[in-house]
């Protein structure tokens, strides 16, 4: 087979179901969990709009009961449960990394360490053994346990380009001592990919995850890249960010022509309780059916100016706004709380 016969599809990609776990007591959304199940029920009832969702809990009646008051018994019917143990609810990074193959889906199930052993993540990566145990979803499993890699580091076009971050996946306690080389022949193997992008600049504040691909630059249809673009110079972002940018438009397309870059704002500064600045960002948004899921942080200019430049990169698809000011006070957002799977793994 070559290597275009087996492949990571691109997010827009027809899909069967869109994974979210869910945050419980024992979780660090214990402060605020009646904020962020709020949030989780928005996504939920979005996300079933379009397409199936997983929800992976400890506690699946506890949470069907509490979506019972919000989605309707339709929307309810297209919600399967896997019952496990979690840590935390980050399924972006916890997740399958699904490709596509002539004899049907491959579920590659890569090890979560939290980020570079920054957080517990014993459960969250055992939760794709749960899931295949549990019959969730259809494909051959694939072990890759020996290799850290998160869902939020790597972008797919479908069309063999991966798009990452080395400050990512070269930062420490993820696969050292590999070198870059030995990441890069790694991933190009077990992705099935032609060749990969590496942005060497980006930054934002906030962030737990050493520069996730997800938070910074997205590989959109038609070889479209949208991406984080900070105007304020005074800014602790703008120098970061020019840098990137400026690498943006040396990548070139497979075909040797420039990506049409499509800047999106920088999202207004956000702030925890201890004057911490929150990792807000709108590129952390989620393809699904026929929409994009964009994350919201309550100011209606730089929202509304989001929302108009992801209608450029996504001209066939619904932008369908979220509030997410709740998922950034733990450090993520939108896209780091969900993962999709193609619809042949259903």
């Amino acid at each position: 087979m070559t290597n275009r016969e087996i492949f990571l599809p691109a997010e827009w990609h027809e899909q069967g179901a869109v994974q979210l776990t869910w945050p419980h007591p024992d979780t660090d959304w214990h402060p605020v969990l009646e904020d962020v199940c709020r949030c989780y029920t928005e996504m939920a009832k979005a996300i079933v709009a379009r397409v199936h969702l997983i929800i992976v809990t400890p506690e699946p009646a506890h949470v069907r009961m509490q979506l019972q008051e919000a989605l309707t018994a339709r929307e309810l019917s297209r919600i399967a449960f896997c019952k496990a143990p979690t840590n935390d609810t980050w399924a972006r990074d916890h997740g399958f990394i699904t490709l596509l193959a002539p004899d049907g889906p491959r579920l590659l199930d890569f090890r979560f360490n939290g980020w570079g052993e920054k957080f517990p993540a014993e459960l969250d990566n055992g939760i794709n053994r749960r899931m295949m145990e549990q019959g969730i979803l259809k494909g051959r499993y694939e072990d890759h346990l020996d290799f850290v890699l998160e869902g939020g580091s790597i972008e797919s076009d479908g069309e063999g380009t991966i798009l990452t971050t080395s400050k990512c996946l070269l930062a420490p306690h993820r696969n050292q001592p590999l070198t870059k080389a030995q990441i890069e022949a790694r991933l190009l193997a077990s992705l099935h990919a032609e060749r990969i992008l590496w942005l060497d600049y980006g930054y934002l504040a906030g962030d737990d995850t050493d520069s996730h691909i997800d938070t910074l630059a997205r590989l959109c249809p038609d070889h479209t890249i949208a991406y984080v673009k900070c105007l304020d110079e005074d800014d602790e972002h703008h120098a970061e960010l020019a840098k990137m940018e400026a690498q943006l438009k040396e990548f070139r397309t497979p075909d040797g022509e420039p990506y049409r870059l499509v800047p999106l704002p920088m999202a207004k500064a956000a702030y925890d309780e201890d004057g911490t600045r929150l990792p807000a960002t709108y590129a952390n948004f989620l393809v699904t059916n026929g929409a994009v899921l964009m994350p919201t942080y309550g100011h209606p200019d730089t929202d509304l100016e989001a929302k108009s430049q992801l209608a450029k990169a996504f001209p066939r698809h619904d932008i369908v706004g979220i509030d997410c000011r709740t998922l950034i006070t733990q450090h993520g957002s939108l896209h780091c709380c969900t993962m999709q799977y193609p619809k042949e793994a259903l």
